[in-house]
């Protein structure tokens, strides 16, 4: 299997029900409005998917209506956040025997594992299938940092470790990893408030979250900066930022999931322990998004350029 490691992918939303069933329905809304917007691929059950909460059958229910949904549209990309090594090689098994066309992988969760340990982990898990795989390297949330010494292990004896979500949020590691690797290691930027500069200094594609709520404007940034146009591209980009920075913050789940709501692809219902936003906070939170509706830009025929 190979997937093209470029363009925008969707760390999508997990919708759900009032009585906090999963709701399918509106989450193929919500894809729906990825596709249409000209996404490239999509990651479920990451962070604004809620893994954490996701018992192991909505995993397996999410991946096979999404895969089926999708009809081979674009790839579809697992998330696997796991504390052990087991559970992380059967979530790989699983992801691969329901269509998942690829996985998403963050270092052991909740153990504060050593280097060596993380490289084994990885290795071990990336030996165990022949999905292509991502890591998803952010030492800023998850306190593990996936080091370019870390990842010249790696390569060099799993071929199927293709990418890294890259959110460090150090755009010279960019560099860094291109210096190192060349195109060996394909970069994906995972921080909505870097990513146009991202792109600029050599991301291949941006995992983003506020596209969950503004697709076509998510998409139109990567399109026009990668066709040179690059001062439309910023304009959106700057006009974006208020909204981007709901991305980079420990609510982001509940931000994003309001923002969705305003847009009309989502709903802002959340699993437990997570609460829908109340008081002052989400008035600050509606006032950034209505004030970005107010002026939202008018956008170019970006898929045809």
């Amino acid at each position: 299997m190979s997937i093209l490691w470029k363009g925008v992918m969707p760390a999508v939303t997990t919708q759900f029900t009032a009585n906090d069933e999963l709701d399918l329905e509106l989450f193929k809304v919500n894809i729906q409005a990825q596709l249409d917007a000209g996404v490239h691929g999509l990651v479920l059950g990451g962070t604004l998917g809620e893994a954490s909460t996701l018992s192991d059958d909505e995993r397996r229910i999410l991946t096979r209506e999404t895969v089926k949904f999708v009809n081979g549209k674009v790839p579809v990309l697992m998330n696997i956040a796991e504390q052990t090594t087991k559970a992380a090689i059967n979530l790989a098994k699983t992801a691969q025997e329901d269509g998942a066309e690829g996985l998403m992988m963050l270092p052991p969760m909740r153990y504060s594992a050593s280097d060596a340990e993380v490289v084994e982990y990885f290795k071990e898990v990336a030996n165990s299938t022949s999905l292509p795989i991502m890591i998803y390297n952010n030492p800023v949330d998850y306190k593990i940092e996936v080091t370019l010494e870390m990842f010249a292990a790696l390569l060099d004896v799993c071929p199927n470790i293709q990418a890294v979500k890259e959110s460090t949020r150090d755009t010279t590691n960019i560099t860094r990893i291109k210096n190192k690797f060349g195109d060996r290691l394909a970069i994906m930027t995972g921080v909505d408030t870097l990513a146009l500069e991202s792109l600029l200094i050599g991301a291949d594609g941006w995992v983003a979250g506020l596209v969950d709520a503004f697709p076509a404007e998510t998409v139109a940034i990567y399109e026009l900066q990668k066709a040179g146009r690059l001062q439309e591209a910023l304009e959106i980009y700057r006009w974006f930022m208020p909204l981007l920075e709901l991305d980079i913050n420990p609510k982001l789940v509940q931000y994003i999931k309001l923002a969705s709501v305003f847009t009309g692809i989502g709903s802002e219902y959340v699993r437990a322990p997570r609460l829908v936003l109340e008081g002052d906070e989400r008035k600050t939170i509606i006032k950034i998004i209505e004030d970005a509706l107010k002026t939202r830009p008018t956008l170019p025929d970006y898929k045809n350029i």
